[in-house]
């Protein structure tokens, strides 16, 4: 599935302050469209949704189609309230999740 996972957010942040989150995950997303040198479609493979929980909470999420480039981009916004741990999670259409955890400091 995924091979790099590249996040990028503070390491820390002021009360009440909104942080920008950017995320990239490495995967070739296949679509299921494209045809091999045989003729025959090449099975799809995507990233079909991504999460994001803050201290276990759900902050964001999307719902992802074949038409998405591959290489993922995304990026949210968040208000920093409390110190805690982000978890990014980057689901495909084999079953395989790929988890990364953050933590922040809210001063």
């Amino acid at each position: 599935m995924a091979e790099n996972v590249r996040i990028k957010l503070p390491e820390s942040a002021k009360k009440g302050e909104v942080i920008e989150i950017r995320t990239l995950v490495s995967h070739i997303m296949e679509t299921g469209f494209r045809k091999d040198e045989a003729g025959k479609l090449v099975p799809r493979e995507i990233i079909n949704k991504f999460t994001c929980t803050f201290n276990g909470a759900p902050l964001f999420s999307v719902d992802l189609e074949p038409a998405i480039a591959p290489n993922p981009y995304i990026k949210f916004n968040m208000r920093a309230t409390t110190s805690g741990t982000l978890r990014f999670s980057w689901f495909d259409d084999n079953g395989t999740v790929t988890t990364e955890d953050r933590k922040i400091v809210v001063t």
